[in-house]
C-alpha cells in the first residue's frame, strides 16, 4: 500500500489569511531588497572584451558585435555542449525551455542568444529535437571566447562536465567597443525566471521610472512600454 502523501495543516480561512499576510510581508522585503541589488548591478563598471570573436551562427560566421543584432544590450547564456558531446546539457536545456518570446526584450533594446562550443550541426540537430524557436544559437568552436569567459576551463577535464561551465554574461556595446558588464554562474542563472529578470541583469534595467538608476538612464513610466508580442512596432 502506498504511504498518505503529507499535507501541509489545515485551518481556518482567519488562520490562513494572517499566515498568508505574514508570508507575503517577508516577501515584500525580499523584493525591496532585490531591487537594492539590481540598483547596485546597475552601477557596476564594466571592462572591455574583444569584439572580434567569431562564431558560427544560423546564416554563417559572425563577430561578438554581430550577436547584438543591432540591439544595445546583449545577453549571452553560456550552454554547456562541449564539441565532443552527442546532446546538450540536460539543466541548461532546462533553462532554454523557460525562455519565452524574445519581443518584449527586443523593445527594450535587449538582445539574448545561446553560445556552446560545439559544432552548428550538432546545435542545430538538438535545436530541432527540443523544438526551439529562440533564442539564436551560436558555435564558439576554434574560438578562444568560451576559455576567456570562464565557460570552459579545460578541455579533457576529468569530471562529469567535462571542463564545460554554464553561466550567463552581459554585454553593452558602444559603436565598435564591446564591454562585459555582468557575470554570474552556478544557481546565478536561476534568476532567468521571467523577462523582468533577464532585464534586471542588463545595465539599464528595466528602464521603468520607478526603478533606482543612475541620472540620464533611459526610463519611462511602467506599463506603458510592454505590449503582446504580437504588437510591438518593427
Amino acid at each position: 500500500m502506498t504511504p498518505p502523501i503529507a499535507l501541509p495543516p489545515i485551518v481556518s480561512q482567519a488562520e490562513w489569511q494572517a499566515a498568508l499576510e505574514s508570508q507575503i510581508a517577508r516577501e515584500k522585503a525580499h523584493t525591496r531588497e532585490r531591487d537594492r541589488l539590481n540598483a547596485a548591478r546597475r552601477r557596476l563598471p564594466m571592462v572591455e572584451v574583444r569584439p572580434d570573436y567569431v562564431f558560427e551562427g544560423p546564416k554563417g560566421p559572425v563577430t561578438l558585435v554581430d550577436l547584438f543584432e543591432g540591439r544595445r544590450q546583449l545577453i549571452v547564456y553560456h550552454f554547456m555542449f562541449g564539441p565532443d558531446w552527442e546532446a546538450g546539457c540536460d539543466g541548461c536545456s532546462w533553462v532554454v525551455d523557460a525562455m519565452t518570446h524574445p519581443a518584449h526584450l527586443h523593445a527594450r533594446d535587449t538582445t539574448l542568444a545561446l553560445v556552446s562550443r560545439a559544432p552548428r550541426e550538432k546545435l542545430e540537430r538538438y535545436r530541432q529535437r527540443m523544438g526551439w524557436q529562440h533564442p539564436t544559437w551560436y558555435s564558439s568552436q576554434g574560438s578562444d571566447f568560451n576559455r576567456d569567459m570562464g565557460a570552459t576551463t579545460c578541455c579533457d577535464a576529468p569530471d562529469a562536465d567535462r571542463g564545460e561551465r554554464h553561466g550567463i554574461s552581459v554585454f553593452l556595446h558602444d559603436g565598435e567597443r564591446v564591454f562585459r558588464t555582468y557575470a554570474t554562474g552556478k544557481r546565478g542563472v536561476e534568476y532567468l525566471g521571467s523577462l523582468w529578470t533577464y532585464l534586471d541583469l542588463t545595465p539599464y534595467g528595466r528602464q521603468e521610472s520607478w526603478e533606482d538608476s543612475p541620472q540620464g538612464w533611459p526610463q519611462t513610466p511602467p506599463y506603458v512600454w510592454n505590449r503582446r508580442h504580437d504588437e510591438y512596432e518593427a
